[in-house]
């Protein structure tokens, strides 16, 4: 395999270091991979110092579009470093931010660094959290306009391929190619560009994680080195005695409620519990506590004195408090709910019984019984009686004046 790389040349090499890099940045970082592109990209970094591409005199104007690529080499080589899995990781990470200053160095020498990058750069690292956060936001800007416009060159791309590959089926090619080809020379050119301006992005970025990284790692070997490793493995072992003892201690306190909590059906009730603030086994009443605004010593605890009582009741609020929780409303609805639903189950019995269906009356539409004219016949015979006899007609020699 090496003597196959050796004899490959740089565009080909380039392109099958960058194909490595992008399968080790993009999916899990294999070790044997990784080898394999730090060969390949350290061979391309050995052919373009002997070919002399790059010079400090030289801008991104005077680079031909061949060579720019070329540019990415010491960013593609800190990020594969950075993935390599070793003992020393201080040692990994110091060589991977020598290429990153390495590749920003390059580029601000072509005149590809941004100017608010040169100006922090220059000033050192701002105090300010303000500051730093609108250089991240910016940065960030940056990275996603530069990401959205390669996009759009690989459409662009894709279009006009599509495009000639019909142009050249229906007609025969003329005397433009010649115009065609300027203008991929200059799209290619434009996504290398854009491609070196994130890279820079990231590079930022990645510079000051690996920074933090290894600052943690240096305080620990330091801290290992003055106390020792059995002191500091001593250490952590009684750390999880303490919390193991602990445990058992909560546990042997919480044996003693053999019955199971009651489900929680208050959300702020919940939220106690879950800060902290509450146990499980209290009863919680659903009952809307008024909220006292005042001075934190006091909110939460018993007043011990009346100037702490009048001192927490000195901001109110403006409003009116509720009355009522949520629970407590969604609890009384479903009460209301539930005796709804019990009158309806009544009302159906009785509408299925039989004598309400004897006695009830036939709605317009239904078909008559065979003896309707017997019903009505009857009903008409006892109206006639009543009209004949009327009420108390039969009792007149009862009364007095009979």
């Amino acid at each position: 395999m090496q003597t196959k790389m050796e004899d490959l040349p740089l565009p080909t090499l380039f392109e099958q270091a960058r194909k490595i890099h992008s399968t080790a940045t993009d999916s899990g970082a294999d070790q044997e991979v990784v080898k394999k592109g730090l060969e390949a990209l350290l061979k391309c970094e050995d052919m373009v110092n002997k070919l002399g591409l790059f010079s400090s005199n030289e801008t991104k104007e005077d680079i031909s579009t061949t060579n720019l690529k070329y540019l990415l080499v010491p960013f593609y080589l800190a990020e594969l470093t950075e993935k390599v899995a070793q003992d020393d990781r201080i040692q990994i990470l110091k060589a991977s931010q020598e290429k990153l200053k390495e590749f920003i160095s390059l580029c601000e020498a072509m005149e590809l660094v941004p100017k608010e990058e040169l100006e922090t750069s220059t000033q050192g690292v701002p105090n300010s959290p303000a500051d730093q956060r609108a250089r991240k936001i910016a940065r960030f800007k940056r990275q996603k306009a530069a990401e959205a416009k390669l996009l759009e060159i690989k459409e662009r791309k894709e279009r006009r391929g599509r495009s000639t590959k019909a142009a050249a089926l229906s007609t025969p090619v003329e005397a433009g190619e010649e115009d065609e080809l300027d203008d991929d020379g200059e799209e290619e050119r434009e996504a290398w560009l854009t491609t070196i301006s994130l890279a820079i992005c990231k590079s930022f970025d990645l510079l000051k994680l690996l920074k933090d990284e290894e600052e943690i790692l240096c305080a620990v070997k330091e801290k290992k080195s003055k106390e020792g490793d059995k002191e500091f493995s001593r250490d952590v072992l009684d750390n999880r005695t303490k919390t193991v003892e602990a445990w058992h201690r909560d546990a042997a306190v919480r044996a003693r409620y053999t019955k199971p909590a009651q489900p929680i059906t208050c959300a702020a009730f919940a939220q106690d519990v879950l800060e902290g603030r509450a146990k499980v086994s209290e009863v919680h009443d659903h009952k809307h506590q008024p909220m006292i605004f005042g001075p934190a010593s006091v909110v939460g605890g018993g007043f011990t004195s009346e100037r702490e009582r009048m001192a927490a009741q000195v901001f109110q609020p403006t409003h009116r408090l509720p009355t009522m929780s949520i629970e407590e409303a969604g609890l009384k609805e479903m009460e209301i709910m539930n005796k709804w639903q019990e009158r309806n189950v009544k009302l159906m019995e009785e509408a299925n019984h039989s004598w309400y269906k004897d006695n009830r009356m036939p709605r317009p539409g239904e078909e008559e019984d065979e003896d309707d004219d017997a019903v009505v016949e009857k009903a008409r015979r006892w109206d006639d009686w009543k009209d004949e006899n009327p009420r108390g007609a039969g009792n007149k020699k009862l009364t007095p004046c009979g």
